[in-house]
C-alpha cells in the first residue's frame, strides 16, 4: 500500500506512491501541495547551466532521463541548497509582478516554478528510500530543518497567498474553463490548510512547528531503517525443517551477504519474516524473529521511536489548533473522500466486529490442528501463520509453496504488462542495454507505447530486491509526471519491491501475497502513465481514493487469461493447473479475519491517536496496550504496523490520519470489481475499461473523486460488495453472497 511522497512535477504536483498492503512511507519529507516544484522556471527564462550534476537538465533520449550513473552524495546537499534558492527566486518573480492577477500571471508560473529543484529531489528520494547510508542520513538530518524553512517561505508568503486568493475568489464569480478551476481551487486550499491565512505571529509558531516536526519524521525513519539493518536473526542447518528450498537458498545468501557464510538469515523485512514464520517447524526461532520484527523502533536504545511519537503528535496537535480545528484528524480530512473523522470512523467499526468473529472462528481451527499434533501449545501471534497453513493444507488442501513454483517473478512482469495492454492499450519494451541510466544493478527499464499507434507513453523501471539501505515494504514513485501546460511531458514511472534476491541462476519464485503486491504497485504506476491532465497539480492525489485503483488491479492477478498464460511452472513450464486453481479461488477469503484485523487494529489506532484532545505527554506503549484493549483486540494478533514503526503515520504525514483509506478505497476496489464481474466481458470487457481509464485513471485529481466514481460506476460505492467480498455477513437488506 504506498504511499509515499515523490516530488516529480508541479509547484503543486507532489505526487503521493502508495505502497500498501506494503506502500510504505518512510520517505523524507518533501515540498506539500503548496510548496514543490516544477517544470520551466518562471524567474529566469534563460535556460541555467549548471556544474552540479543533480541540477542538470536532464538529457538523453524519452525527453529526456535522470542521470542516476552520476549520481554523486557530495553533490546533494549543495544542489538542495541552490535548488532552493533558485525556487525562492521563482516566487520572487511572481509576487513581484504588479499587474493584477490572472491565472496567465500567477497560477501558471507558479506552476512552472522550482524545476533545478524538482531534479535535486528525485536523486534525495531515491538516496532516501533505494540506497541509504548512514553518510547520506546524516546530510539528510542537516537538510531536514532547511528544507521545513523552505516550504514555509512559500505556504506562508502573504503576497503569493493574496495573489492565489484574488484568482481563486475571481473563479467563483467567473468560472474558468474545469481544469484551470480545478488546479485554482486546490492550490488554494492547500495554502488555506497550511496556514496561509493566518496573523504572523501564528504563522512563525506553525513554521517552527514545522520545522521541528521535519527532524523528527527524519530521525523516526531513520531509527526503523537502523533497526531493520541491525537486527538479523541467524540460524543453523539443524533449524532449517519446515523452510522451503527456495527460502533456504536464499537465506544462506544472506548469511554470507551479512559477514556468516556457511549459516543461514532471516533479515528484518516483511517478506523474510512472514516466509520464516510461515514455514519454520521451530518455535523458538519463529518466537524469536516475530519479536525481532514487532520490536523495530520499540527497544529502549538509540533508535528508539517511543518520544519521537509523543512530540510528534503533540506538534501536530498545536499547529492545527492554531488554525483553529479541534484535532488533527478533523483537519486531515476536511478534503478527503471521508470529510471527517467520524465518517471514517464508522466505516472502520462496520467491519471491525465481522472481522474479530472471523479471528475468532480461525483461531479455533488452527488451535484443533495443534493439539491433534500433540504440540502443548495455545496459539501465539508468531504460531499465527505457520497453523493458518496447515489450516489451509487441510480444509482447501491448498500449499503456499506449491503456489509458488508457479509465481516466478519474469513471468509475473509480462502478466502484468499483458494486464496494461488489455485495459489501456500500452505496450512495454526493455530499453536498450545502457540507454538509460539505473542507480542500481538490480534496476531495469521498459519503454512504454501506445499499441495502436506507437506513440511514446514513457519509461517504467523496477527496482525488485531487497538490500541494505533500501527501505522495506513495495511502493511506486514517479521522477516525471504528464502534463500539457508548457509542451508535453511524458511519465518516469518506477515500481519498487522487496523480494528476497535468490541464489545465483535460481528463479525469484514470490507468494500469491507478493504477486497482489506487485499488481498493487504496478496500478499505481498505470495511474501515473494514463494521466492525460494539462496541469501539473492535477496530478496530486486524495490520500483515502489513490489506493483504489491500485487495489482494483489486483483483482486481474486471478482472472483466466493471467492465470492460463503467465502462471507457468518455473521448471516443466506448465500453466497451473485448473484444480490448483480451483483451490485458490474457493480459499479466496481464507484468512481474512488476520488479514483484515491486523491491518484494521493499525488504522483504527492511526485514527485514534490524533483525535485524542490533548496528546501532550502521550505514552505510545501505554496508549497502543489500552486502546487495543479497549477494541477487544485478539491476542494472537498484533497490528500490521505497530507505533514505534508506523512509517506510513510518523515518518512523514502522508498516511498521518489516514490510514484509514486503505479499506476506504477498497470499498471502490469492491464494487468496481463487481462491475467488471457483471459486464459481458468479464474483467477484459472493452466498454467497462475504457470507463475505467476514462473516469478512474486518466483524470488523476482534475475532478472530484466521488463524482469521477459515480460517473463510471453510475451511482455511489456500496460497503456490501467489500463485506461480499471478504466473506463477512453482509448488511441487512442487501443481496446475498455471491459464489
Amino acid at each position: 500500500m504506498s504511499t509515499k511522497q515523490v516530488f516529480a512535477g508541479s509547484a503543486s504536483g507532489l505526487l503521493v506512491m502508495l505502497a500498501m498492503v506494503g506502500c510504505t512511507s518512510s520517505q523524507p519529507q518533501q515540498p506539500s501541495n503548496a510548496t514543490a516544484a516544477a517544470a520551466a522556471p518562471a524567474a529566469t527564462e534563460m535556460k541555467q547551466t549548471f556544474d552540479n550534476t543533480l541540477l542538470k537538465e536532464w538529457t538523453g533520449p524519452y525527453g529526456g532521463v535522470p542521470a542516476f550513473d552520476k549520481m554523486n552524495l557530495a553533490d546533494i546537499k549543495p544542489a538542495m541548497e541552490k535548488g532552493m534558492a533558485l525556487h525562492l527566486a521563482d516566487i520572487d518573480a511572481i509576487t513581484n509582478n504588479t499587474a493584477a492577477p490572472t491565472f496567465e500571471n500567477t497560477i501558471v508560473p507558479y506552476e512552472k516554478a522550482g524545476e533545478a529543484l524538482s531534479r535535486a529531489f528525485i536523486y534525495y528520494g531515491i538516496w532516501g528510500s533505494n540506497m541509504s547510508t548512514p553518510e547520506f542520513r546524516k546530510i539528510q538530518a542537516e537538510l531536514a530543518p532547511q528544507i521545513s524553512d523552505f516550504r514555509s517561505k512559500i505556504s506562508q508568503n502573504t503576497k503569493l497567498f493574496q495573489r492565489i486568493k484574488a484568482v481563486y475568489d475571481q473563479s467563483q464569480k467567473t468560472p474558468l474553463p474545469a481544469d484551470q478551476q480545478r488546479t485554482v481551487q486546490l492550490i488554494y486550499e492547500d495554502f488555506a490548510m497550511e496556514g496561509a491565512g493566518l496573523s504572523t505571529e501564528a504563522k512563525q509558531r506553525y513554521a517552527a512547528i514545522n520545522k521541528e516536526l521535519s527532524s523528527l519524521y527524519t530521525s523516526y525513519g531513520n531509527n526503523v531503517l537502523a533497526d531493520e539493518e541491525k537486527y538479523v536473526t541467524f540460524f543453523t542447518k539443524d533449524q532449517l525443517s519446515g523452510l522451503p528450498e527456495s527460502f533456504v537458498k536464499a537465506a544462506a545468501k544472506a548469511a554470507a551477504d551479512n559477514g556468516k557464510p556457511g549459516q543461514y538469515a532471516v533479515t528484518n523485512t516483511r517478506s523474510s519474516m512472514d516466509q520464516f514464520l510461515t514455514y519454520s517447524d521451530n518455535r523458538a526461532l519463529r518466537e524469536k524473529v516475530w519479536n525481532t520484527y514487532y520490536s523495530r523502533g520499540d527497544n529502549a536504545d538509540a533508535n528508539d521511536n517511543n518520544q519521537n511519537i509523543t512530540n510528534i503528535l503533540r506538534l501536530r496537535d498545536e499547529r492545527v489548533k492554531l488554525l483553529g480545528y479541534n484535532t488533527y484528524a478533523d483537519w486531515r480530512l476536511q478534503n478527503r473522500m471521508a470529510k471527517n473523522p467520524q465518517n471514517a470512523m464508522a466505516l472502520m467499526e462496520a467491519v471491525w466486529p465481522a472481522a474479530l468473529a472471523r479471528v475468532k472462528e480461525e483461531v479455533k481451527d488452527m488451535q484443533a490442528i495443534a493439539n491433534a499434533s500433540g504440540a502443548k501449545i495455545t496459539i501465539a501471534p508468531w504460531d499465527y501463520r505457520y497453523y493458518a497453513e496447515k489450516v489451509r493444507k487441510k480444509k482447501y488442501d491448498l500449499d503456499s509453496d506449491e503456489v509458488k513454483q508457479y509465481l516466478e517473478l519474469g513471468n509475473l512482469t509480462q502478466a502484468i504488462f499483458y494486464t496494461a495492454g488489455e485495459l489501456f492499450n500500452f505496450s512495454f519494451k526493455p530499453v536498450p542495454a545502457g540507454s538509460v541510466p539505473v542507480f542500481h544493478e538490480d534496476v531495469k527499464v521498459w519503454e512504454v507505447t501506445d499499441k495502436t499507434t506507437g506513440e511514446h507513453i514513457g519509461l517504467w523501471y523496477l527496482d525488485p530486491f531487497a538490500r541494505p539501505g533500501k527501505r522495506s515494504g513495495a511502493w511506486a514513485s514517479q521522477y516525471r509526471s504528464f502534463s500539457t501546460f508548457d509542451g508535453k511531458k511524458t511519465v518516469l514511472a518506477s515500481n519498487n519491491s522487496n523480494f528476497v534476491k535468490p541464489a545465483p541462476g535460481d528463479p525469484v519464485l514470490v507468494s500469491w501475497d507478493d504477486a497482489t503486491t506487485f499488481f498493487h504497485e504496478f496500478g499505481h504506476a498505470l495511474h501515473f502513465l494514463a494521466s492525460n491532465v494539462k496541469y501539473p497539480t492535477l496530478n496530486s492525489g486524495v490520500r483515502d481514493y489513490t489506493e483504489f485503483q491500485s487495489q482494483l488491479l489486483e483483482r486481474w492477478l486471478s482472472t483466466d487469461r493471467v492465470i492460463n498464460q503467465f502462471l507457468k511452472h518455473h521448471k516443466t513450464g506448465q500453466v497451473m493447473p485448473a484444480s490448483l486453481v480451483a483451490k485458490i479461488k474457493k480459499a479466496a477469503t481464507f484468512n481474512q479475519g488476520f488479514e483484515t484485523t491486523e491491518f484494521l487494529a493499525s488504522a483504527l489506532m492511526d485514527l485514534k491517536y490524533h483525535t485524542v484532545p490533548d496528546p501532550t505527554g502521550l505514552d505510545p506503549d501505554k496508549f497502543e496496550r489500552e486502546t487495543l484493549a479497549a477494541l477487544k483486540m485478539p491476542k494472537e494478533i498484533v497490528m500490521r504496523h505497530r507505533s514505534p514503526h508506523f512509517t506510513h503515520v510518523f515518518s512523514g504525514e502522508g498516511y498521518a490520519a489516514g490510514y484509514y483509506g486503505y479499506l476506504w478505497a477498497d470499498v471502490l476496489t469492491a464494487d468496481a470489481a463487481e462491475a467488471f464481474e457483471e459486464a459481458p466481458g468479464g474483467f477484459y470487457d472493452r466498454e467497462v475499461a475504457a470507463k475505467l481509464v476514462k473516469y478512474l485513471f486518466a483524470p488523476r485529481n482534475a475532478m472530484d473523486p466521488a463524482e469521477a466514481y459515480r460517473l463510471f460506476r453510475g451511482r455511489d460505492a456500496k460497503i456490501d460488495a467489500l463485506m461480499r467480498d471478504r466473506g463477512f455477513p453482509v448488511p441487512a437488506g442487501q443481496k446475498a453472497q455471491k459464489k
